[in-house]
Order: C-alpha cells, then structure tokens, then sequence
C-alpha cells in the first residue's frame, strides 16, 4: 500500500514526546512489510538540517482564505523511508514545538500543506494516517475535498489518537482558512459554539481510529477517560481499536549500547551488576550490590504520579535503599525531589537535565523501575526497563496494564508488580512487596529463570524476553488500513 503519514513529530528530526518515536518507527517497520511509506513533517526552526542532510525540494502554493501562501518543501531520508518538511517562517520559524496561541491555526494550515503537497508528487494514495489533533484538518479536508481529487479519492484516512488530553481548540473560522465552510459539517455535537476542535474532526472523520493501546482505547470510551470525546468514540463501535506502540529495539539494546558500562543481554545477566555499581558511583551513592535501587525517567508532572511517588519516596528513604530520579518538568516537583535528594545525599540523587546517556545507564543499573501514572496511553519507559533488566512497578492503567504482567509467585509468572488505586499506601504497599521479593533474592543463588529459588532473575528474564518491537505492531497497523479501505 502506499501510505502517507501526517504528524507533528518525528525521530529523529524532532521529538517532543512518544509521538515523534512513534513517527519515527512506525513507517520504518511498516516499509519492512513492503509498504511504500512517506512521511509529511513541519520543518521547526531547531531541526538541524545540515546534521540530518535536508535538501530543498520545491516551493509549493496552498490555498486559504488570506490567499495562496508560499512554503518551501525539503527532504532526507530515514532508514530509506522520505520524509518531507514544510518551511512557513512564519508559523514555524519559532523557538519551540508547541505552547503557540496560534497552535491551531499552524497545524491546521500545516496539514493542508502536506495534501497540496502529496498532489505534486503524481503519487496515488491508498492510506492517509494521521496522528493528534496537529492532523484533524487531515481527514476533515478528505472528507469535504479530497474525494474529489484523483490524487485521494481512493484513499482512506486513519487517525490515531496519542493524547486525548490535548484537543486543539481554535475559532470555527478555521474552516474558512482550509476551504472547508460549508463542506462538512459547521459545528460538532463535542464543540462549544463558534469553536472547532481539531481532535473531535479527526476523530469524527476518519475512516478508522486507534489509539496507542488496547487499555487506552477501552478508557478513551468511559466519561472518566475521554476528555469530553468519550460519546464521539463510543460512536465509532468496532473502527476504533487499540495498537500498543512498539520500540526501537535496534537503539534500545543492552547488548549494545554505547552508554553502558558494560553491555549484556538475558543470556550474560551476570554482568548487569556492573553496570549498577557504575551508576552509584556516577551519582556519588554509595556503591553496594546489595541496596535495592529505586528509580523513574520521564517528565515531572502530575500526569506521571508525582503526587503519590514523592511521598513514597520519602518513606523510602527512612529504610535501606536508594533512589534515583531523571527528568524535568514542574518546577513544583523538580523542588521537591531536589529538596528530598539534599536530605538525603547517600539515599538519593535528582538529575533535572534530561540526558539520553543517563538514561540508558539508569536503565541497566536500577533495579525497580517506578511508573505511578495517573494515566498514561502507552508509555514507553517501562519497556525499556524490561528489556534492560530493570522489573517494573507500574499503576494498571493505559498503556502500562497491556505490558506489565503482575508477578504471581505462586505460578512464577509475570514480568512486575502492578497496583490499583491512586494512593501513596497503594504505591507504597506494592512497593514492600517488590522489595521483600527482591531481597529473598540475595539470599538465593544463581538458578534459571522459573526456579522458586530465585524469583527476581525470573521476573528480570521474563522481562528481557518479550517482544516490543515494532514488527507486531506494523502488523496490526496493516490490518487497521485495510479495515480502513473495506469501510471506504
């Protein structure tokens, strides 16, 4: 099939969030499946384009209703798959990604220029995928003009939802702006009057829609979960379906990467060790083998489960263990956590620069890797933790309850420990639990996985062993494009 794909981010030309590691994958395993695969991105200001060797394509006219507006069209390669860059100075020419009052407006005018550009290509499409709200004008303009157009008009659309959170609000005269006014509806039953909302659009138009997960799909349809959308995607029955998100096992690899003091796989796990004591020494903690090693990667925000890991934390640190925390985000946290690593400089270290190498070092050195989410969609730190050796504790929602298998020590199955309710004592009571199974372990020794001598090698292997890559996903993104065409 021949499939364009519309976003906002991608790896690794620019990334904000997962959905830039989704663009970046995605279309890389699906042309593995013999898919010609093209990827349309805004070109920021910040993508260094010596770096990743852009070179000019065309300049192109769109269509609005302040008249035709100039863009300059580059392109480069990934993995042999062509991604084009739109250049407006205007609307991209900034110092950031998003957090625009215009936001709307860009995307919008950013998705109708990645249509006007796929119509220079003299390249029929079978499948417009598009990705958040950035994209909604996508399948909205496809389903007032795009039939109409030899280039689309046996094409499907499908949108995927990462963030139902974030929907796109703007003034319905951004129909008027795309050349939609009276092509499709004016006004949707999820928007306030005079107000378009962009994620709404995509949704409502598409031919078929995921989400990043089967838990988030399922939640997306409950009052709780669907940020206003939840009767809009109730109403989508069997087109909406969840896909859990792959990752890049090719960068994310214990065996072989670069930042690691020393590499390894399930095969050679005795060696993990030494990457544990690389990174207490690294973060100035005392370097033991046998204090179990807390940590969490990601943004600080509510969001994340700042509210129920800090307090746990603190009650961590009246016993033996350390912990170690990297990301930014709320100044609110970032002064909590800072603040409870100055109290307790031989327990705790708080790094507030992201750096990628850390990461992968805290990874392979950590021994419980903590995910408290209030909600999270897929999530992807907890599977790099598995695959580096790291047992995760999770909250059961979205994305994390589809890939952490709660620990059953009767059966010794299961890849982590899994908990419920939103609460510092539900965080902390599963946590006591990971940390008695973890030092039964010490006292163990060395068995293959599965023997009830060692339950913590068998969590870590099972862990390792699972497939996240991103083959089964494309797979099941294949099938979701030919739904897509059947209900054309």
């Amino acid at each position: 099939m021949n499939v364009l794909m519309v976003a906002a981010e991608a790896a690794p030309f620019v990334k904000v969030g997962g959905l830039g590691d989704v663009v970046g994958s995605l279309p890389k395993a699906l042309k593995k499946l013999g898919h010609d695969v093209r990827v349309v991105v805004p070109h920021y200001a910040q993508i260094d384009a010596g770096r990743y060797g852009l070179s000019p394509l065309s300049r192109i006219w769109v269509p609005t209703s302040a008249g035709p507006r100039p863009v300059d069209v580059f392109m480069a390669e990934s993995s042999g798959v062509p991604f084009y860059f739109i250049w407006d100075e205007h609307f991209f020419g900034r110092n950031r990604v998003y957090g625009y009052y215009d936001d709307p407006t860009r995307f919008a005018f950013f998705g109708l220029a990645a249509l006007w550009l796929i119509k220079t290509l003299d390249w029929r499409l079978d499948i417009v995928h598009s990705h958040d709200w950035h994209t909604g004008v996508v399948p909205t303009w496809m389903a007032g003009i795009g039939w109409l157009d030899p280039t689309f008009a046996k094409a499907a659309t499908v949108f995927t939802i990462h963030n139902i959170a974030y929907q796109g609000h703007g003034g319905s005269g951004l129909l008027d702006y795309v050349g939609l006014r009276g092509l499709v509806e004016p006004q949707l039953y999820e928007e306030p009057p005079g107000i378009i909302n962009w994620m709404a659009r995509g949704i409502y138009h598409a031919h078929a829609v995921n989400a990043v997960s089967p838990r988030f799909a399922w939640e997306i349809t409950t009052p709780e979960g669907g940020a206003g959308l939840d009767g809009l995607l109730r109403s989508k029955g069997d087109r909406l379906v969840g896909i859990l998100n792959g990752m890049d096992t090719e960068v994310w690899n214990p065996a072989t990467d670069p930042n690691l003091a020393v590499n390894f796989d399930v095969e050679t796990l005795e060696k993990r060790i030494e990457n544990k004591r690389a990174l207490q020494d690294e973060l100035r903690l005392p370097v033991r083998d046998d204090v179990p090693l807390i940590a969490n990667v990601g943004r600080l925000s509510a969001q994340k489960g700042l509210d129920i890991l800090i307090p746990t934390l603190e009650r961590l640190m009246q016993g033996d263990a350390q912990a170690v925390i990297l990301g930014s985000g709320d100044p609110y946290y970032e002064e909590m956590l800072s603040h409870l690593a100055r109290r307790h400089p031989t327990k705790m270290a708080v790094s507030l620069e992201f750096s990628g190498r850390l990461a992968s070092r805290i990874y392979a050195g950590s021994d419980i890797f903590v995910m408290p989410s209030l909600w999270e969609p897929c999530g992807l730190s907890q599977m790099i933790a598995m695959r580096y050796g790291s047992v995760p504790l999770v909250r059961r929602v979205g994305g994390l309850a589809d890939t952490v298998q709660n620990y059953d020590p009767v059966g010794q199955t299961g890849t982590g420990f899994v908990f419920d309710d939103y609460t510092p004592a539900a965080l902390w009571g599963t946590l006591e639990w990971a940390l008695s199974v973890y030092r039964s372990a010490l006292l163990a020794p060395r068995p293959q996985e599965g023997e009830a001598g060692n339950p913590w090698r068998g969590l870590q292997i099972r862990g390792m062993r699972v497939d996240f890559s991103w083959e089964k996903s494309a797979r099941q993104y294949q099938a979701l494009y030919e739904k897509a065409l059947s209900l054309k």
